[in-house]
């Protein structure tokens, strides 16, 4: 994809780092806190413009400090952010995360300006959907703006890929055909589909309830027992690298970006591999953004 459009969102990350994440009633002692700019549909955006693809976004944030910052960092790459509207009414989306010693993390996000957008909003900026070979969403912004935004792009023509997190168990029914292609994880997968995903039979199972609904090709991504990949009645496996984790932060956000840098519409192998390799890289680094790898970073590493 040399052209890729991003529609989604932007958040300031508050990174806690902690031995282990508290239970309910529970306090314990964090070690750190950082401060990383994020939000899924940055995160992709800036992922892709840091491999060197002319990439655009829309998006919205507040008219802060954090505001400024998020799209100082989406410029240092070079990403397009003419189409990010400045909200005068809400302040920029922020997510709180809470990452133990294993590199695994929760996240709480309040969404702020992402819920600025509107379907008005996505019609205005039809001369980015026309001039982009590929647009990517996610769902940390309205649905409404998601339909939209698919439509569109699929209007003109346009791969359309959506990235089904924070999953939803009423995800819109006309949405599905409009999918080129989806990479949910196990558990956004059992959300969006309303079946198991515990076993690799199930993933498979749950996967091809999204084909048989219209969308083209499923990736769902295991962690450390790799990628499933979809394609009516085509399975391919793709393993994935052994790395020593410190943060999973944006990690799928990464993989996904990667992989369109090389996707060139047919052949899934070479970039599903690709995308594979760099999230393995960001998951050895802490942060959203800042975990990101270069292209020369990821051609390096072979696991």
């Amino acid at each position: 994809m040399k052209k890729v459009l991003v529609v989604g969102s932007l958040n300031m990350d508050f990174d806690v780092y902690m031995e282990r994440r508290p239970q309910g009633g529970e306090t314990v002692m964090a070690q750190s806190l950082k401060l990383v700019p994020g939000g899924k549909g940055a995160n992709q955006a800036y992922a892709l413009g840091k491999l060197g693809v002319d990439t655009s976004m829309i998006g919205a944030v507040g008219k802060d400090t954090f505001g400024q910052q998020m799209l100082d960092n989406l410029h240092s790459v070079q990403v397009d952010t003419a189409g990010i509207r400045t909200s005068e009414n809400c302040e920029t989306g922020k997510a709180f995360i809470e990452i133990e010693d294993s590199g695994q993390n929760s996240i709480s996000v309040i969404a702020g300006a992402n819920h600025d957008l509107d379907a008005a909003y996505i019609a205005e900026r039809q001369d980015m959907f026309a001039a982009a070979d590929a647009v990517v969403m996610q769902l940390e912004v309205p649905m409404s703006v998601v339909v939209a935004a698919a439509k569109q792009a699929k209007a003109c023509g346009k791969l359309v890929v959506v990235d089904p997190a924070p999953a939803c168990a009423d995800f819109p029914e006309e949405l599905f055909p409009l999918i080129d292609i989806t990479k949910p994880n196990e558990t956004e997968l059992s959300i969006l589909t309303g079946l198991p995903t515990d076993t690799e039979e199930q993933v498979l199972t749950a996967a091809r309830t999204l084909t048989a609904k219209g969308v083209g090709a499923v990736m769902v991504t295991l962690g450390s027992k790799g990628t499933l990949l979809v394609t009516g009645e085509d399975v391919h496996k793709f393993p994935a690298y052994k790395v020593k984790a410190v943060d999973t932060t944006a990690a799928g956000d990464c993989f996904l970006a990667a992989f369109l840098s090389q996707f060139d519409g047919e052949n899934y192998a070479e970039a599903i591999d690709f995308g594979a390799r760099a999230s393995a890289v960001a998951v050895t680094r802490c942060g959203a953004q800042s975990s990101i790898p270069t292209r020369a970073e990821i051609d390096a590493f072979h696991g």
